[in-house]
């Protein structure tokens, strides 16, 4: 069976779906933004919150980290500079980590070098992802796997070739999830191809299957769970105005609230597969299914024809389905119109 294991979270096909907050940097390196998305994601019913992870000085090469960055979205003169303003220290993480945890929530993130992965390690987070852009960073991927935890596994920007040589990089660790991505931001409706997740359950029969899901909205996050989906990971925002790169795309508070709610409604709607009539069905089937009745009054000895035979409701008599085995018998008693066929009536 499928089995995805995170602290006392256990994710199976017949589980609830695993809301991934992802916080990434839209807290803008303020902790006390990062607080209040926290609260926010719990209230909408999320499960885990998750940011990003960068040692930027060891990340980009000198030419990268001290290039001009004059977008409007930049928190700094140059790229390195932007991205240090929105990285916290030991202490914000060990603070923000306690913080989801008394909330409920279990706080992880995304590293993006190996530094990263120490500084994670040192705060022991319970789990980790691997950002599509780290798709075929297998040297990063066997480090992160050395730490014998939980790995969700990111899959923008690659091809099935690609996706195998990750798994079979990761595949020992028992506790792997693999999430069907495209790696653009926002993604439109026909790039996201949600069937991929039916491809991977496929062929990583083990394995708990979910989306990071780039489109702006819900519609495809539900349909990713009806084709097998379990964990879903939808960036996230106070006010999708702010300044940054992540915001224009990400869930707002009521669309996050509605998401979940239709999440698991979902999780109801599919049910089990199996076809049986339902007693709350009984009422309305009893007003809308049809029966046979005689068209007119019929006398005994009459030997039935199609004309003879009405369908009408209620569902109180013969079904139709029997309709041909009236067909050509006799009559043993007069019927008046709209009175109910019986077998006994006929010979």
């Amino acid at each position: 069976m499928r089995k995805f294991i995170i602290k006392d979270k256990v994710i199976t096909d017949d589980s609830d779906c695993f809301v991934i907050a992802e916080i990434g940097n839209n807290h803008k390196g303020d902790i006390k933004i990062a607080k209040k998305m926290f609260q926010t994601a719990k209230k909408c019913g999320a499960d885990a919150v998750k940011l990003q992870t960068r040692n930027n000085k060891f990340l980009f090469t000198k030419k990268m980290y001290n290039s001009v960055y004059n977008s409007y979205n930049s928190f700094g003169k140059t790229y390195g500079l932007h991205r240090d303003s929105l990285e916290f220290e030991k202490k914000d993480y060990l603070y923000l980590k306690k913080y989801a945890e008394d909330l409920g929530l279990i706080f992880f993130s995304t590293p993006f070098d190996f530094k990263s992965v120490d500084f994670l390690e040192k705060i022991n987070t319970p789990l980790y992802k691997i950002g599509s852009g780290d798709l075929t960073n297998i040297p990063l991927m066997e480090y992160i796997n050395s730490t014998k935890k939980p790995i969700i596994l990111s899959t923008g920007g690659g091809n099935i070739k690609d996706v195998l040589r990750a798994y079979e990089t990761i595949k020992k660790n028992k506790n792997l999830a693999i999430l069907q991505c495209t790696s653009a931001y926002p993604c439109n409706a026909e790039d996201l191809n949600v069937r991929v997740v039916e491809t991977y359950r496929k062929k990583f029969k083990n394995n708990i299957i979910g989306l990071s899901d780039h489109l702006s909205g819900i519609s495809s996050s539900i349909l990713a769970y009806a084709l097998g989906a379990r964990i879903i990971e939808k960036h996230f925002t106070l006010d999708r105005s702010w300044k940054g790169t992540d915001h224009s795309f990400s869930l707002e508070p009521k669309g996050l609230k509605k998401l979940i709610s239709y999440l698991r409604e979902s999780k109801k709607a599919l049910g089990n597969g199996k076809k049986v009539a339902l007693k709350k069905e009984k009422d309305p089937i009893f007003k809308m299914a049809k029966k046979l009745v005689a068209s007119k009054n019929l006398s005994k000895g009459k030997k039935l024809e199609r004309k003879d035979i009405a369908i009408k409701s209620p569902n109180d008599g013969v079904a139709p389905y029997h309709l041909s085995k009236f067909i050509g018998k006799t009559l043993k008693v007069d019927l008046k119109e709209d009175e109910n066929l019986n077998f006994k009536f006929i010979k």
